[in-house]
């Protein structure tokens, strides 16, 4: 691990204990490096609070003041995010229409200056049959889907956005796209969440959402879904290691732990809090970790550097993005029982399918497929990532699924 991640992980800590650093010297360098990787986990607001009153900012202090402008922004809106979305919610329950609030603000609720983890959109898992009423209410209220369809109803999920406002929500009717072949099956574990939701207070306002465990075990499943892809990076383990301290004693782990194995993911769930543990805030006796996760022989190394390196959902470069359809491949073709090496060329060339989540015109002209194949060289082009990169990263990580046991060796 280099030194400015060091430093990245120890402010991370500090801010979820609502407490400061007083680091002595930093070199400029790494105070830079430092900067970039949290913006990359777009966690900048709570490591600034955590960092900026140590000696060592102040020999940097153009740094400071750019970073303090910019978490004042990025608070800001989020405090205005948050405001309307209560708002809006509130509304929908006055109108009969509950659908389950996830991820988001539930999670940022748990964090000790809640609007410092900032998110760039809200989420609401709405059962099939009240679809099409919080779809007009949300059309009533202001809101827009952001891509223009005519089939709505039959979308496992729609984006709306507010004109003048940076509300930005999906509405699900299911949680994982039901076209995946890597994933697209774990919607079989959410059937029944709306017939057993909790309610949470949040500023005033009461949120329906899942039961614990289910929502943990969602919580595990969508940061496997992004490890899959290029990355989930490290406010994912944030959300879930907080989620775990804050409800651990009403969680059952055991249903937990099976269904983890079920979807072969029970070592990649005790990595993940064994990360929690070595380098955030997870309190194993608080949260009530089961023991066969606590006590399980693993490196969690791999790991962290891989999520450290992805930025946030594996953001971090057009290489690694492009990567995915290697991992993805890889993972539906052992479910499938197929060969999990892909072809060179379907890396570069993937299928239509395989492509609809990022050029969602192929959902309806899949025949436009030769058009996404050259945006999507296009875009190597512009930020100078080439194809073989991507398949250096794709077979990295690859390897690293069959480590922690998502795909077998």
């Amino acid at each position: 691990m280099q030194t400015f991640q060091t430093y990245f992980l120890s402010a991370l800590r500090a801010a979820l204990n609502n407490q400061t650093v007083s680091w002595e010297s930093v070199s400029s360098a790494d105070w830079r490096a430092l900067f970039q990787l949290a913006q990359q986990h777009k966690v900048g607001p709570m490591i600034y609070e955590a960092v900026y009153h140590c000696p060592a900012a102040k020999r940097v202090p153009e740094l400071m003041r750019a970073w303090k402008r910019q978490t004042m922004q990025q608070v800001l809106v989020q405090t205005q995010k948050t405001t309307e979305f209560l708002r809006l919610y509130a509304a929908l329950r006055e109108h009969g229409i509950t659908p389950c609030v996830v991820k988001g603000i539930l999670c940022r609720q748990l964090y000790p200056n809640p609007d410092e983890r900032v998110s760039a959109d809200e989420d609401l898992f709405v059962a099939p049959e009240q679809f099409a009423a919080c779809h007009a209410f949300l059309l009533k209220y202001g809101m827009k889907p952001t891509a223009e369809r005519t089939d709505l109803q039959t979308q496992f999920e729609v984006s709306y956005q507010k004109t003048n406002s940076p509300l930005y929500l999906e509405l699900h009717q299911q949680l994982f796209s039901p076209d995946s072949d890597a994933y697209g099956d774990w919607n079989y574990y959410f059937t029944q969440i709306h017939a057993q939701p909790v309610e949470i207070f949040v500023d005033g306002v009461l949120l329906r959402s899942m039961q614990h465990t289910d929502h943990l075990f969602y919580l595990l499943c969508h940061a496997l879904k992004h490890f899959m892809h290029s990355g989930f990076g490290i406010r994912q383990v944030c959300d879930i290691v907080l989620y775990a301290n804050a409800y651990g004693a009403q969680i059952q782990w055991d249903k937990l732990v099976v269904q983890c194995q079920h979807i072969h993911a029970g070592v990649f769930a005790a990595a993940l809090f064994r990360i929690g543990q070595e380098y955030l805030t997870l309190d194993c006796k608080t949260a009530c970790l089961p023991a066969c996760w606590k006590n399980m022989q693993l490196d969690e190394t791999a790991m962290l550097e891989d999520l450290l390196d992805s930025g946030i959902y594996g953001g971090a470069s057009g290489s690694r993005k492009h990567s995915s359809t290697m991992t993805l491949h890889a993972v539906a073709a052992q479910k499938q029982g197929k060969q999990k090496k892909m072809p060179i060329l379907r890396t570069i060339f993937p299928k239509a399918k395989d492509l609809q989540g990022r050029y969602s015109y192929l959902q309806k002209k899949p025949f436009l497929l030769p058009l996404a194949w050259g945006d999507r060289l296009l875009h190597y082009r512009k930020e100078s990532h080439t194809a073989v990169q991507s398949i250096q990263i794709g077979q990295k990580r690859t390897a690293l699924l069959q480590q922690y046991g998502i795909l077998k060796k």
